[in-house]
């Protein structure tokens, strides 16, 4: 069974990481999946390179989506994004420097019209594996000895695939991992995963690891693909939304222990509850209440009435409104007396 991996001289064990989404892992979200353990590697939301070059131009203060990252446990990676070779090398050395993180890594995954198309960024580079090549190295040589990574997909449309040659670059420039999402840019996030095709990246890649990201909403899932599949991690974003105690459940199978139950309906109340504190200690009230409109959204997946509940949650406009919502779903109807 495969318990660990390495990125560069970074340990990550359990081999399951946290992946980056933005609007979604900020500071809180980073805090509440620790508390529950059992990640290997959790990512920020992605940082825009020329976004972080033009604010240290006009003197202002660091990007939003870095807060807290200074102090964080490590380790700690965070994703960058941009095409200019120069924006991206300040922004990771800076990063490697300045906030000592544990991994920087380079998206060229994000099919986001505002990345890909009005930006030429994201998955767009996957069209010039030669672009990603020059990107990484120079991230690379500016964030050594940190390790610079890549997560890609497995290319533009089903029609041009070429995930094994970015790969190939992606390791001959210096890259210390890549993560490959099993969906092309083009299908954004509908269809499934093909981690088939993720399995043809691995023979592509002859010293560094390649973890795998798609589709992995269980932890019986994971094991399923850390076993089945040439990968030698796995990655898991939109899953842990809905379930953020699976990479609790995944470490535990990892090391032959049976997993925890899920939590009880009061156990999620309290769990939605906490995420919400975290998010007005970094937010403040009125931006809170906004923000957690959307995770609270994630916590009736899949249970009767979930419907309703989101219906109501997108909708509170005050602190006392979230609180009533919550108070009113998370319910455990007493058994009747006989």
């Amino acid at each position: 069974m495969k318990n660990s991996l390495m990125i560069g001289d970074v340990l990550v064990s359990p081999p399951v990481l946290s992946a980056p989404m933005a609007g979604y892992t900020n500071y809180a979200y980073r805090e509440l999946l620790r508390r529950l353990g059992g990640v290997g590697l959790i990512a920020t939301e992605m940082v825009s390179a020329r976004a972080f070059a033009y604010m240290g131009e006009r003197g202002d203060e660091q990007p939003a989506r870095l807060w807290g990252v200074a102090d964080e446990p490590r380790p700690l990676a965070v994703q960058i994004w941009d095409n200019c070779p120069e924006t991206l090398e300040e922004l990771a050395g800076t990063l490697a420097r300045d906030f000592n993180v544990s991994v920087i890594d380079l998206n060229f995954g994000c099919p986001a019209p505002a990345i890909a198309k009005r930006s030429a960024s994201g998955s767009y580079l996957l069209r010039d594996p030669n672009k990603v090549g020059e990107l990484v190295g120079r991230v690379a040589r500016a964030c050594a000895p940190k390790p610079a990574t890549a997560k890609i997909r497995l290319g533009l449309t089903a029609d041009t695939i070429n995930a094994r040659d970015v790969a190939q670059a992606v390791e001959g420039a210096g890259g210390a991992a890549l993560t490959t999402h099993g969906r092309t840019a083009r299908q954004m996030y509908s269809g499934r995963a093909d981690w088939d095709e993720i399995a043809k990246v691995k023979d592509a890649l002859a010293r560094i690891p390649l973890i795998g990201n798609g589709d992995i909403t269980t932890a019986t899932e994971a094991v399923e693909r850390l076993t089945n599949y040439p990968v030698d991690g796995v990655m898991i974003g939109r899953g842990a939304l809905d379930r953020p105690w699976i990479f609790r459940e995944i470490s535990q199978l990892l090391r032959g222990e049976e997993p925890d139950p899920a939590p009880t309906l009061l156990e999620q109340r309290d769990l939605l509850l906490t995420h919400y504190a975290l998010v007005v200690e970094r937010f403040g009230v009125e931006r809170a209440v906004t923000l957690m409109r959307k995770f609270a959204c994630h916590y009736s997946k899949g249970r009767p009435g979930g419907r309703n509940f989101r219906d109501k949650v997108c909708r509170v406009q005050s602190e006392e409104e979230f609180f009533a919502v919550v108070a009113n779903e998370f319910v455990v109807e007493e058994p009747e007396t006989p």
